[in-house]
């Protein structure tokens, strides 16, 4: 248990992202398919979807994005807006992650009873993906952060992409080499958390 309990705390939110890692995009893609292949979903459903990118499709989704910020940041914070961007996009690779609304719908047609539930099983599915994708990173000596432009950008990312419009975007998680650890993390009292119920 002590193995798999030392791989969810090395999983970090590391923002300074570099391009020298030790791995191939192989062997990243070859990562993502088993998270993703393997992440728990209700009904077995399987409904979490991933792209990977790399190189210049990497670059193209953060230009995107700071097409679209450019449009509803005040100028005055915009340059604070450029270089966070900035920082996303001097990562090796980014994942996207996405839920096959598709898949959701006719689970909510074939089952009437659970109909409202099916979206939240979901994100539920979605989580548990970008997590194992994450984690697995971070064995990897792999930094990697989690964020959420969507629904901003998600028209763009479909059509640059080529991907469905049944795929709802979920969040983008850039990923490279740890150019700076992470922080130090404070945690709420685990007492007020997690409540022991023995009688």
């Amino acid at each position: 248990m002590s193995e798999i309990l030392d791989m969810f705390k090395k999983r970090r939110s590391i923002y300074a992202l570099g391009r020298n890692i030790g791995v191939s995009n192989a062997e990243i893609a070859d990562l993502v398919k088993e998270c993703v292949k393997y992440a728990p979903s209700a009904f077995n459903s399987q409904t979490a979807r991933a792209v990977v990118l790399f190189g210049a499709p990497h670059q193209k989704l953060w230009d995107i994005v700071l097409s679209h910020l450019q449009k509803v940041t005040p100028k005055d914070k915009f340059g604070a807006t450029q270089n966070k961007i900035a920082s996303f996009a001097s990562a090796y690779g980014t994942v996207l992650f996405f839920e096959d609304m598709a898949v959701v719908e006719s689970l909510q047609k074939q089952y009437p009873l659970y109909h409202d539930a099916f979206p939240v099983f979901s994100c539920q599915s979605s989580g548990m993906a970008q997590y194992m994708v994450w984690t697995a990173f971070a064995e990897e000596n792999i930094g990697a952060s989690l964020q959420h432009y969507n629904p901003l950008i998600d028209d763009d990312v479909k059509k640059k992409f080529g991907l469905p419009q049944e795929w709802r975007l979920m969040s983008q998680m850039p990923f490279g080499s740890i150019e700076a650890p992470a922080g130090e993390k404070e945690f709420l009292p685990i007492a007020k958390r997690v409540l022991i119920k023995e009688r």
